[in-house]
């Protein structure tokens, strides 16, 4: 053994030796580990939210002028390569892609992914689009930053990656369950909806994608969300389907009072249906992305408001305690009814919101404003607490939202599916039609109506008036719909309001939702 090795060995030897006497001491000696990086997710979005509501609201970079001037086609025009998208790489099913900023878009996002639970930036770049016909005459920015994003996933075929969500303007998304197309949208949060040059549209200011595992099922978006009077942060858990559901997540903090405050807020469009023929001067009888509210109220009873476009604008209110669900609901599902070979509405979907946890008192607001075409989104549907968002305290709220073409299942009694109405040809006392009557014809079918159609005597229909006065209310035997026609003659002062609910029943039990419809009568000619 040479000298080098000996004192190899007995170097070896003497730290054991050491080691074995004195393992704290020679622990203690040791660098620490640095401790993991925590993982990002909703609690770092909600300290963000907590942050920047302390600090004064900034707008935001602006786009430069070539983008802004832009118009809905040339703006179109501008498209995500589909072979640029992202999140390919991880062997899921779910491929993100941009939208370009521009046109309406004007307040550039940041998109972030996550991987291995650190978030990165989605850089800018103009190779990421096709531009087709819009050209520029000077090089775009490269820290432009994106419009919005949206969610391809195999959802009507396993072999074609459809949009199933998209974020784009505002606080604004839209989702698709399987067979649907794009309608109504929904919304993060609505201020001051309905007020006249006083509405405050809140924006998502910044994304982060978590990217899934491989063969996930869910995919979860956390969004930070800004305005001059709250901040919020957001968590949607994406679930894909038949009717795919998001499960949202936020909390507010509040810079000011805030008094009219819009939680799961919806957003639609209904410009002619079977009961509100003002404008119909075109082949299709009915035009609309949604035809009634729906409502599951806190004491169980389900109500259904058929949506119209009114004169001029106006608000309807169901005040309840925890309400169980509510929603804009596309119930006409016949083509023959919109005879439109493109824009397919009766493949438009139905949102409805239940609510997780308590939401306590407030109100269902349906808010209708006039419109002469059908491109405007003219209906909101949103619940209000009672209590305004105080500045200083957090606020937190759970829901589910699920989109869904066959909303039949969501309660077991019988429906109203058409709303008609008309000038009565006679009281039911004989004496002449006044001004202000009013005839209103409601199919009640579902449920078990079809099954008392063998004793019709034992239904009745429960009709009420908040103004004026019921004339006349009998049912019919209605054997097409499988369900019964009700009549309902009612008699208002000129130029009064009312409010009108039906329904039907057998005995003490209810057999149909609660139908109800505001009804002003015309003024004197």
């Amino acid at each position: 053994m040479t000298v080098t090795d000996r004192r190899r060995v007995l170097a070896g030897l003497s730290a054991a030796l050491c080691a074995a006497a004195a393992p704290q001491a020679l622990l203690a000696q040791q660098p620490e580990a640095s401790p993991p990086q925590p993982r990002f997710g909703f609690e770092e979005v909600v300290r963000r939210a907590r942050e920047i509501s302390l600090a004064p609201y900034e707008a935001g970079p602006s786009l430069p002028e070539a983008l802004t001037r832009l118009d809905f086609d040339a703006w179109r025009e501008i498209r995500f390569r589909p072979e640029r998208s992202m999140l390919a790489q991880t062997n899921t099913g779910f491929r993100l892609q941009m939208f370009h900023p521009g046109f309406l878009f004007t307040r550039p996002v940041t998109v972030n992914v996550i991987r291995d639970g650190v978030p990165t930036p989605v850089p800018y770049a103009a190779n990421l689009f096709d531009y087709g016909r819009t050209k520029f005459e000077k090089p775009l920015p490269v820290n432009l930053g994106f419009a919005g994003f949206r969610l391809h996933y195999p959802l009507n075929d396993p072999r074609v990656f459809d949009e199933l969500i998209s974020f784009i303007g505002a606080s604004y998304f839209r989702v698709l369950g399987r067979g649907q197309r794009y309608g109504l949208s929904a919304r993060g949060l609505s201020i001051g909806a309905g007020v006249r040059d006083g509405e405050e549209f809140p924006v998502f200011r910044e994304f982060w994608i978590d990217s899934p595992a491989a063969n996930a099922e869910r995919i979860t978006v956390y969004a930070l969300l800004d305005s001059p009077s709250a901040t919020g942060a957001y968590r949607f858990n994406i679930y894909p389907g038949q009717d795919s559901v998001l499960d949202v997540s936020a909390t507010l903090f509040a810079r000011k009072k805030i008094e009219r405050l819009g939680l799961a807020p919806l957003t639609s469009m209904f410009f002619t249906g079977e009961n509100d023929r003002r404008f119909h001067d075109d082949f299709r009888s009915e035009l609309h992305d949604s035809d009634g509210l729906m409502i599951h109220s806190g004491s169980g009873e389900w109500i259904w408001r058929p949506l119209r476009n009114p004169r001029e604008q106006a608000s309807s209110y169901f005040v309840e305690r925890n309400v169980r669900g509510f929603g804009l609901i596309q119930r006409d599902r016949v083509f023959e009814h919109y005879q439109d070979l493109d824009l397919a509405y009766e493949l438009r979907p139905s949102y409805w919101i239940e609510p997780e946890g308590d939401w306590g008192e407030g109100h269902v607001e349906l808010i209708e404003l006039p419109t002469t075409d059908e491109t405007n989104d003219n209906v909101v549907a949103l619940w209000a607490p009672k209590n305004p968002l105080e500045p200083g305290r957090e606020f937190s709220f759970r829901y589910k939202l699920s989109a869904m073409l066959d909303a039949d299942e969501l309660h077991p009694g019988g429906r109203a599916i058409n709303t008609y109405q008309a000038r009565p040809k006679a009281l039911g006392s004989g004496e002449p039609v006044p001004d202000g009557a009013r005839r209103f014809i409601i199919d009640f079918s579902g449920g078990d109506l079809a099954y008392h159609l063998n004793q019709p005597e034992k239904v009745e229909i429960v009709p009420s008036i908040s103004n004026g006065r019921i004339v006349r209310a009998f049912i019919v035997p209605n054997r097409k719909t499988e369900g019964f026609r009700a009549f309902f003659d009612i008699a208002v002062e000129p130029g009064q309001m009312a409010d009108l609910r039906a329904f039907l029943r057998s005995g003490d039990k209810a057999l149909t939702e609660t139908w109800t419809y505001p009804w002003r009568a015309p003024e004197p000619a």
